[in-house]
């Protein structure tokens, strides 16, 4: 199994810097959620076995906020080297993941998941503001996600 630092290395090689794309920390740790999430319904299985807790900023997994924190709101550069080998169904997720939501905004990422339920179910009874390190359920996710994925 891959770890969420796998994931977040793809995700970086995947940025388009010569047209002028950027990747913050922020939007990296959705697309690896996302990740999660997708795997979850596609593969029936967790793509990676870390924990992720739901913060004020939303799903964040602590192993790539520790190698990433230090560039904070700026761009995060590409890795010098990727040695990953994905398997096929892996790299259709990453691939789904990268075409759903690289685009979109680190912002807008942010705001779309806090406003979906797991997230929330991990939050609840929590202030907006409050600090947390409770778990996002893979059920939850699997749950979630699975209801956009025609039958």
């Amino acid at each position: 199994m891959k770890n969420a630092l796998d994931v977040a290395r793809y995700f970086l090689f995947c940025v388009d810097r010569e047209a002028g794309d950027t990747i913050s920390h922020l939007k990296l740790q959705k697309l690896v959620y996302y990740t999660q999430a997708w795997s979850l319904v596609f593969r029936n299985q967790p793509f990676f076995d870390q924990d992720i807790e739901a913060w004020v900023s939303g799903p964040i997994v602590r192993d790539v906020w520790d190698e990433y924190k230090v560039y904070q709101d700026r761009d995060i550069p590409a890795p010098e080297d990727f040695d990953t080998e994905f398997a096929e169904d892996e790299l259709e997720v990453l691939q789904e993941v990268w075409s759903t939501y690289g685009e979109l905004s680190a912002k807008y990422l942010r705001d779309l998941v806090c406003s979906e339920k797991p997230w929330l179910n991990a939050r609840q009874g929590l202030d907006l503001a409050a600090q947390s390190t409770n778990v996002i359920s893979h059920d939850d996710m699997k749950f979630y996600y699975a209801n956009f994925v025609e039958a």
